[in-house]
């Protein structure tokens, strides 16, 4: 709900509504909000842990034989396929969207995501592998991986901005994905391979 007052209801746009309007109407104290979300951005993405994480999850569950990149890569086309919410295939999406290009410190907000994203995940890559605090593979991956993933979700974002269909949308993500695949070097694609024992 208070998501949903701050970004769809309220028409002067995130940035103008204070978090003392988002308490009144969700009948709650201004404390009891932040008790809940450190800041007001954090209102908006109030689902955001489940995206911080996500890559990393993807990364330590991997088949075996599989490595962290062909690991992301699957689980990313897995959920176009599936034209998952998840990933931005869904009404309504285009709304939220316009709301983050509306206001600045909800993109700031969201470039601290991704970043954290891949700070997360260089160091489950770390923890995978072994590798010494030094070897620079795992900062390197991570940014390779962060970047398929934020690409991916970037030309979704833009398409359903447009108020394009699902459906259509990710058939031509598919098919973006397929093209990222073919610029991975055989470094990126074969690092953090999970042992067939």
């Amino acid at each position: 709900m208070l998501r949903w007052f701050s970004c769809r209801r309220h028409p002067r746009g995130f940035d103008a509504v204070t978090v003392a309007e988002i308490a009144d109407a969700a009948d709650v104290s201004v404390n009891t909000v932040y008790n809940y979300f450190p800041a007001k951005e954090d209102l908006f993405f109030d689902r955001s842990a489940g995206l911080v994480d996500r890559m990393v999850r993807w990364v330590r569950g991997r088949n075996k034989g599989e490595s962290a990149a062909v690991a992301v890569l699957r689980e990313l086309r897995e959920e176009i396929e599936a034209v998952s919410p998840r990933v931005g295939l869904m009404p309504g999406y285009a709304a939220f969207m316009r709301v983050i290009e509306d206001a600045p410190a909800l993109r700031s907000r969201l470039w601290a995501i991704g970043q954290e994203v891949q700070a997360n995940l260089e160091e489950a890559l770390r923890e995978e592998t072994g590798a010494a605090d030094d070897d620079p593979m795992p900062h390197l991956i991570a940014g390779q991986l962060g970047w398929v993933h934020s690409t991916v979700m970037g030309v979704i974002g833009r398409e359903m901005v447009k108020g394009r269909n699902p459906g259509e949308v990710s058939r031509e993500a598919l098919v973006l994905l397929d093209d990222i695949e073919d610029l991975l070097g055989e470094n990126v694609l074969n690092y953090a391979v999970r042992a067939v024992e």
